[in-house]
């Protein structure tokens, strides 16, 4: 269903527009005079998002209209019922003056919906935005050939301003658990190595062989149908490379598999000694992912190799038991002489966010608005709130919250009234830092995500001397413009040579490791003449030639 709503009521000024605006005082006035009280504007608004839509007494709804005299129109359309809509509106050929996607299918772009704005930016009327795609706008513009090419629309989110900022870390890891870091005393994380990493689980899975009463299991192997990137991508990130998928790619944008390299049969013979000691789950191979999470959830598995966001559900389901012990720490270990990569830049959306609709009969103003909502100013009202009602600032400058306003930011109904999520889900961002050093957003504040933790992670992180649980990783260096080579869309051809590695890949690697260590050398071999007989060169080619069009154009 869709929701339609106007944020307040439209109205023109009693005498007509005035003649020479008037200008709030303020930073969150437009110093333009595009967007002003006294030349009220309404603004219509299609948003699609899972965000719910703002209260009609909404505080940043009046606010809009008591500074930019701007009156939003809303229409929200959940994910689940936006392919109907769209269809209906590009068979209208009406739009509003504002379009949210979240498409990416670009059903809307293609569809001739969305207006190009390069000449727009080009005025220089539009600085907020003109900063914001002046570094990528190779990267989020179109150049699909169904309408010009150029840009379209804004990306909602990770574009970053200074250092990428945040509480949890979602990314790939060797995941431990804090009891068992715990038990060890809080050994020294750094210069983590495989041998290190197992040594600290096999030394607490002999003392503990059991877990609330059913055995602890040393190591989960991830290798369910549609995930068996956990089993196969560790070699990668042990030798220092980011997680490109199922190649590595060097310093001149070259890449190659590493399936039947030395890099990987290094790890694989680890896992297969680690198996024949006990360590790893001899369900592995057979479990599915439910079966795989549920397993996770009972805290009986020390350690396995996953991406954070994968396994939240079980995460979630230990912290809701009060077992925050048993929840997961991530680590980074890597080969000698190879610094860790595990933790990357979120990739920008470039195919989600705003765009103006070729409809609207005033661009200028719904471009100014998108403009001034990319302003410091406002990204801080829209994602930190009102300071000294929903935020405090303290004599250094840095932002920090009263118990009250972390509880008033975890209330929906709260935030109907006092945010606009739906409206900010889309919207361009900050993402990482202000240029005071605050984090774009409460949840990104290391202080504000610490004291958010239970009293037992809070003593867990200062064991360690940290706030967040991504302070464990590496620092996050710039994504390689290519970066990840795992999106490049591929040819048919392509597509089904990389699936063949693949297959290659599942039915050989849980021989390779739950075999006998003797047997190891043999079946390593079987694994490696299986991929010589793929044609390994047309994945490789297509990945290459999609590193080379995204080096020339982004």
């Amino acid at each position: 269903m869709s929701a339609g709503l106007a944020a307040c009521d439209s109205g023109e000024a009693e005498d007509g527009p005035s003649s020479a605006p008037v200008i709030p005082e303020g930073d969150l006035a437009d110093a333009s005079g595009t967007l002003t009280p006294s030349n009220p504007t309404t603004l219509s608004v299609w948003i699609t998002t899972a965000q719910q839509a703002p209260a009609a007494d909404n505080k940043i709804t009046e606010l809009l209209k008591e500074q930019l005299g701007v009156t939003l129109e809303y229409e929200i359309v959940t994910p689940d019922n936006v392919d109907q809509k769209i269809g209906v509106m590009l068979a209208g050929g009406d739009y509003p003056d504002l379009i949210g996607t979240t498409d990416l299918k670009m059903r809307l772009l293609e569809g001739g919906a969305l207006l190009r704005l390069d000449d727009m930016l080009a005025t220089g009327d539009y600085p907020n935005l003109a900063t914001h795609v002046e570094d990528d706008i190779k990267k989020m513009s179109y150049t699909g050939g169904e309408v010009d090419d150029g840009l379209y629309i804004f990306p909602n989110y990770n574009r970053f301003y200074g250092e990428p900022t945040g509480g949890t870390y979602f990314g790939p890891a060797f995941w431990i658990q804090k009891r068992v870091l715990e038990d060890a005393g809080y050994p020294d994380l750094s210069d983590m190595t495989l041998d290190r990493y197992f040594e600290l689980i096999a030394d607490y899975a002999a003392a503990n062989p059991e877990t609330n009463g059913i055995p602890t299991v040393g190591f989960e192997v991830l290798a369910s149908t549609g995930r068996e990137w956990g089993m196969t991508n560790p070699p990668a990130l042990l030798a220092g490379s980011p997680n490109n998928g199922g190649v590595i790619v060097d310093e001149d944008g070259n890449a190659e598999i590493y399936a039947d390299k030395d890099i990987a049969r290094d790890y694989y013979e680890v896992l297969n000694e680690q198996y024949a000691a006990g360590l790893v789950d001899p369900e592995s191979f057979t479990l599915t992912f439910d079966q795989y999470v549920a397993k996770l959830a009972t805290g009986a598995v020390l350690g396995m190799h996953d991406q954070g966001w994968d396994f939240q559900t079980a995460t979630q389901s230990l912290q809701s038991a009060g077992m925050d012990e048993y929840t997961y720490v991530p680590l980074m270990p890597v080969y000698d002489g190879v610094e860790p990569w595990y933790a990357d830049r979120p990739v920008m959306n470039t195919n989600q966010g705003f765009g103006v609709s070729v409809s609207s009969d005033q661009p200028e103003a719904a471009l100014k608005f998108l403009d001034l909502m990319l302003s410091e100013p406002w990204q801080k009202v829209l994602s930190w709130g009102i300071a000294g009602e929903d935020y405090e600032v303290g004599d250094d400058g840095m932002f920090t919250r009263t118990e009250e306003q972390r509880a008033n930011y975890r209330d929906l109904t709260w935030r109907a009234s006092n945010r606009l999520d739906a409206l900010l889900d889309v919207l361009p961002k900050h993402n990482g830092q202000f240029s005071d050093g605050n984090a774009y957003s409460p949840d990104d504040q290391p202080t504000e995500f610490f004291a958010t933790l239970t009293e037992y992670d809070r003593g867990f992180m200062e064991q360690y001397g940290k706030q967040t649980w991504l302070e464990f990783m590496n620092p996050q260096p710039e994504n390689p413009v290519y970066y990840p080579a795992w999106n490049i869309t591929l040819s048919d051809d392509a597509n089904q040579v990389n699936q063949q590695i693949t297959d290659a890949s599942v039915q050989n690697l849980p021989k390779i490791i739950a075999g006998d260590p003797g047997e190891f050398d043999a079946n390593w071999e079987a694994f490696v003449d299986a991929i010589s007989r793929i044609d390994v060169q047309v994945y490789e080619d297509a990945i290459n030639a999609g590193i080379q069009d995204r080096i020339a154009n982004w």
